[in-house]
């Protein structure tokens, strides 16, 4: 090319699906992978019950499944989800609020895309990938961030926070996960009533990614937006690829608060619209699913048992990994990952675990070199020596080191054993660098 046509950011990868690729080659070797790098349940073995095919398969004799919805999405499913929010204690919104994406990362592109470049949403470091690409993208510059805690149970910097928008005026919106995505961290409703505030007396508005808004355990409280919104300017993210779930059907929407109350996020929200509208519409058949699958006379009760199962994996994981030596690990409380972090300056690049298999082990040593990240070296080891596929922490933008794992395991059994084989690996990774350097006894 007469010139370099890339936008800036076009090195960052997404290292969720980009490790895939690396286990698929030890699977050429004959290694068995643990797939535990992405929060698929169905991937994971998650069984869709038979009440929910059946809905699913009456709606496939409808002639109306295969046609074009409206742009903003179907209007029977948008006054359902409107009544949802206006059911509780706080805003009240119609259908004209809502906007249908064929999936979440649809709508998280759309909603960075729509920004000015020279205008930044502030987002929590770590940070879920798809936000914090599609935010540097837009911009061609890294993100402002604001600190999540590992020492304080993953609670957010809110003093940062509130520094950095007050004095770095680029700063015109706020991303607030919830229930977090990768640390599994609940905010308090007292957190967000704080962040609210931040955002009305700085004049921002506000994302809120509430995907997994309906798997909250462990005795944990927390509220979903539109609870606490008051007249701030808000996007809430929603959808039903981990809750049904169905995340092939790539169907997720925005709902939007408050669009009346100020004009230049009523123009915003225009853009976002009028790009949709190039797009003709999203995918009608799940649209029109919604109402018929949250209303099913099975539906709590098979959404319960799924946040029980989380609840047991997400203590019993806690109870092995708690009194593992070099690692920080909170207990998960909200969705369904687990974050464990290393204790500073505990990894190096001369640490190893053995791999027996002499193809698989040739094969990660000319992958890891010096300039790879500490915890990806480890990351990528754990995968060749024992097929276990977890995610680098420093892939959600950050500089702690670490890893994400899910609990999305069915066989608790399986699962406590790749949790007690990770434990084990964590120990003997980091012991080996000072083994190595340990002289003989003659």
């Amino acid at each position: 090319m007469r010139f370099d046509i890339s936008k800036s950011g076009n090195g960052m990868t997404y290292e969720i699906r980009n490790i895939v690729g690396v286990a698929n080659k030890l699977k050429e070797y004959g290694r068995e992978i643990y797939w535990e790098n992405i929060g698929d349940p169905v991937q994971k073995g998650e069984k869709i019950p038979e009440w929910m095919k059946d809905v699913l398969k009456d709606l496939l004799s409808q002639d109306c499944s295969y046609a074009y919805s409206p742009t903003k999405g179907m209007d029977e499913t948008r006054e359902f989800l409107a009544e949802l929010v206006n059911k509780r204690n706080g805003i009240r919104i119609t259908k004209e609020d809502i906007i249908f994406f064929n999936g979440l990362g649809d709508a998280i592109a759309r909603s960075y895309s729509a920004i000015r470049i020279d205008a930044r949403v502030i987002m929590p470091e770590p940070t879920y990938s798809t936000h914090f690409l599609a935010e540097v993208l837009h911009a061609s510059f890294p993100p402002n961030t604001y600190k999540m805690n590992p020492y304080n149970n993953w609670h957010p910097d809110m003093r940062e926070l509130e520094q950095k928008v007050k004095h770095q005026r680029a700063i015109v919106g706020i991303l607030v996960i919830n229930p977090d995505n990768p640390t599994g961290f609940v905010y308090p409703v007292e957190t967000l009533r704080r962040i609210v505030k931040i955002a009305k007396e700085n004049d921002l508005f506000i994302i809120f990614d509430e995907i997994y808004t309906n798997m909250i355990y462990n005795g944990q409280k927390s509220v979903p937006l539109s609870d606490i919104i008051g007249d701030v300017p808000a996007v809430s993210m929603k959808g039903i690829s981990k809750e049904c779930p169905w995340p092939g059907a790539r169907c997720g929407w925005m709902e939007i608060y408050n669009v009346d109350k100020d004009e230049a996020f009523a123009r915003y929200i225009n853009t976002i619209l009028n790009q949709k509208m190039s797009e003709v519409c999203s995918t009608t058949f799940p649209q029109i699913a919604i109402p018929k699958l949250l209303t099913h006379p099975e539906y709590d009760k098979y959404l319960c048992e799924r946040i029980r199962h989380y609840e047991k994996l997400s203590n019993l994981a806690y109870d092995i990994l708690k009194d593992v030596p070099y690692i920080v690990v909170n207990r998960t409380n909200g969705a369904f990952y687990m974050t464990v972090v290393f204790n500073e300056a505990v990894l190096n690049n001369h640490q190893t675990l053995p791999i027996e298999q002499q193809g698989v082990r040739e094969y990660i040593e000319k992958i890891v070199d010096d300039k790879i990240e500490p915890d990806k070296r480890f990351v990528y080891y754990l995968l060749g020596s024992t097929g276990i596929c977890v995610v680098p922490l420093t892939s959600f933008f950050t500089s702690l080191p670490g890893f994400r794992i899910t609990l999305l395991e069915k066989d608790v059994s399986k699962f406590e054993h790749v949790v007690r084989t990770v434990a084990e690996k964590i120990v003997h990774y980091v012991e080996s660098s000072q083994l190595a350097t340990q002289p003989r006894l003659i």
